[in-house]
């Protein structure tokens, strides 16, 4: 059950859609307005202190200029490095944190059993009509590096844990039950498999680089479900090319990515657009991280969710 807040004054906020107007309507002291779209923004903009950025939205200077009274930038992915460093000082930053965990690590269980347990291998000798029969690799006993000790991490942590692997989280220093980012370079041989799952920073960006690659062991998989450019590409083609890794890639550096790239035929590589937290039910699951964090900001105080570069 949802936490009670004391709202003293009416909040307006401005959503992209239908499902915003929904989650908010019963929320006392919130007057939810849809927009059509940020270069598009109604009159309500004028005395709004919070918007909702559709799933999508990258840009919104026009729509910061529109509404000066905006406090509070409230996102429904999880994901902000689109926004770090766009918003003017006076504007908070929050996070659907929570709301998509389950998806992602979902999306990752899919991939490594697709990978260890040969299921495209299979598709394709049944497509051949080939009865292809023989003895597999399994996720069983396998150790498992997650870079993200956040909720994608807890989340991943509970499901590898089902399956019998054996997971090690990863943070941005070490605490109970996580170990810190500068262990990495000890961590790195030891794992059968590593899953990126890390928010893009300044810090991460490129973090994937080819002294990481190298230090994974023979035959590790690489799983991105962060974002593509903590993946240093190139150096990850080399390693996909030579056959020494393997890798499962939601999203890529370039993304969306182009005709000719070498990612859509290096071997070795399982490949999906940026869907990882996209399947039923997102709207619902991050709406009800939203409708929490913009309470807490209508009640004064600071949403949980806020932007602040760790992990």
């Amino acid at each position: 059950m949802a936490a009670t807040y004391c709202v003293r004054v009416t909040i307006t906020v401005l959503v992209p859609d239908e499902h915003g107007i929904a989650a908010l309507s019963e929320v006392e002291g919130i007057h939810a307005v849809r927009y059509a779209s940020l270069t598009d923004l109604p009159p309500e903009a004028d005395h709004a202190q919070v918007l909702v950025p559709d799933f999508l939205a990258e840009d919104m200077d026009d729509a910061v200029r529109k509404m000066p009274a905006l406090r509070l930038v409230q996102l429904l992915t999880t994901g902000a490095e689109s926004w770090i460093g766009k918003l003017p000082d006076h504007v908070m930053l929050s996070t659907s944190r929570g709301a998509h965990g389950g998806s992602t690590a979902e999306w990752v269980m899919g991939v490594l059993l697709n990978i260890y347990r040969e299921l495209s291998e299979f598709d394709a000798a049944r497509r051949a009509k080939v009865w292809n029969q023989h003895v597999t690799d399994t996720l069983q006993d396998k150790r498992v590096l997650v870079l993200g000790a956040g909720d994608l991490g807890k989340q991943m942590r509970r499901r590898l844990e089902a399956f019998d692997a054996q997971p090690t989280l990863v943070g941005t220093s070490a605490r109970e039950g996580v170990r810190g980012v500068d262990e990495l370079p000890d961590l790195l041989p030891s794992h059968d498999a590593v899953v990126l799952m890390v928010p893009l920073t300044p810090a991460t960006r490129g973090l994937v680089d080819a002294g990481f690659l190298a230090r994974m062991r023979d035959g590790a998989v690489l799983v991105n479900a962060a974002r593509g450019a903590v993946v240093d590409t190139e150096a990850l083609l080399a390693e996909l090319r030579s056959g020494r890794l393997r890798a499962a890639l939601d999203v890529t550096e370039p993304e969306p990515l182009p005709v000719g790239h070498p990612l859509w035929t290096v071997p070795g590589v399982v490949l999906t657009p940026h869907v990882a937290g996209s399947c039923t039910g997102h709207h619902r699951r991050a709406y009800r991280v939203v409708v929490e964090q913009i309470a807490q900001f209508a009640a004064g105080l600071a949403p949980g969710n806020l932007v602040r570069g760790d992990y």
